[in-house]
């Protein structure tokens, strides 16, 4: 019988509501909630291990990379046959997609939650669990990275977004749809993954800041975070990858300074492009030495840029993997 590692690393998944503040909070064990997934004994042996017990808004880019490294080593347990990981949803998309980008292993490794506490009626955490252990076993999730697994249905931690406050398909991927979903445990993969990239690295810098492009916007807070030392900084620009003129000071300011500047796009679907030559415009960025983050959200992009940064300072190293089209749907070894 298969072996499946289920790390519990907190969530909403792991709480009850305290009827003294009458507010969730977390309060189940690991082994309390693998109780309330029956029948899966028939599917594979389960060993529960305890990470955290942390709220999703608790969680750090320090914490995830701790996270990584001790999945990293379960996973070399001969053993263990797949890992499942459970998380708050609120940060999931962020540390399924750290963790995506720096395991290297052929094991399957399933990050899920719940959007409702065990408090609740329709509590979705144990079948989110059951559907995510089903798929660690199965034979087709073996080298497909990083998944994200809730409402029996599969993401690319590469591609998922958390879409809604409270529904139970909030995880989608709007750019290309689910990879795959569990009907009757049984897993049905649709299509392969489209953007695999390997960063080998322990480290992570953690001076990489967010900024969302909103109209009439200028340089001060660019100017602010070089000041205050960032190292790399993130751009959600509007549509193809466009910021007003007054922000192009500020980001011509930072590049010159050797800060690194990302820019995507804070529409919800579609990737960023130099088509426009005015000021502000995606080619004037590019000329000034922006790097490009294609289909990533600024959460998603911070972190590559984290972990980028972590292992190199060359510019030109770091646009490669944000940019590098020859090293599309390989694993790319800095």
């Amino acid at each position: 019988m298969p072996k499946v590692a289920v790390i519990f690393n907190g969530g909403t998944i792991s709480m009850k509501v305290d009827p003294r503040i009458h507010a969730a909070v977390p309060k189940l064990s690991g082994e309390e909630i693998m109780a309330m997934v029956t029948g899966i004994e028939r599917h594979a042996e389960i060993e529960c291990l305890t990470f955290s017990n942390l709220p999703g808004p608790h969680i750090t880019p320090e914490k995830m990379m701790e996270l990584s490294i001790y999945v990293q080593k379960v996973l070399m347990r001969e053993d263990i046959d797949g890992v499942v990981v459970t998380h708050g949803t609120d940060t999931l998309e962020e540390t399924a997609y750290l963790l995506d980008l720096t395991i290297k292993n052929e094991k399957p490794v399933i990050v899920t939650g719940s959007m409702r506490n065990s408090s609740e009626l329709g509590y979705d955490g144990p079948a989110n669990l059951s559907a995510s252990i089903c798929t660690a076993i199965s034979e087709g999730a073996k080298g497909r990275g990083v998944m994200v697994c809730l409402n029996d249905e599969l993401n690319c931690a590469s591609e998922v977004t958390k879409t809604h406050s409270m529904k139970l398909d909030t995880f989608q991927s709007p750019e290309f749809g689910p990879i795959g979903i569990i009907d009757n445990n049984q897993v049905l993969f649709y299509r392969n993954i489209i953007d695999k990239i390997y960063i080998p690295t322990v480290k992570i810098e953690t001076r990489v800041d967010l900024i969302k492009c909103t109209a009439g916007i200028d340089s001060k807070m660019i100017n602010f975070l070089v000041e205050s030392g960032s190292k790399g900084i993130v751009i959600e620009a509007l549509g193809r990858g466009n910021v007003p003129p007054e922000m192009v000071p500020g980001i011509r300011n930072a590049i010159e300074k050797g800060v690194i500047v990302v820019i995507v796009s804070r529409c919800f679907r579609g990737r960023v492009l130099d088509t426009y030559g005015y000021e502000g415009g995606g080619r004037i960025l590019r000329e000034m030495g922006a790097i490009f983050g294609d289909t990533l959200p600024g959460q998603k992009a911070r972190i590559k840029l984290m972990l980028a940064l972590g292992k190199t300072s060359n510019q030109l190293k770091i646009r490669e993997i944000f940019e590098g089209k020859e090293y599309k749907n390989t694993n790319y070894d800095i």
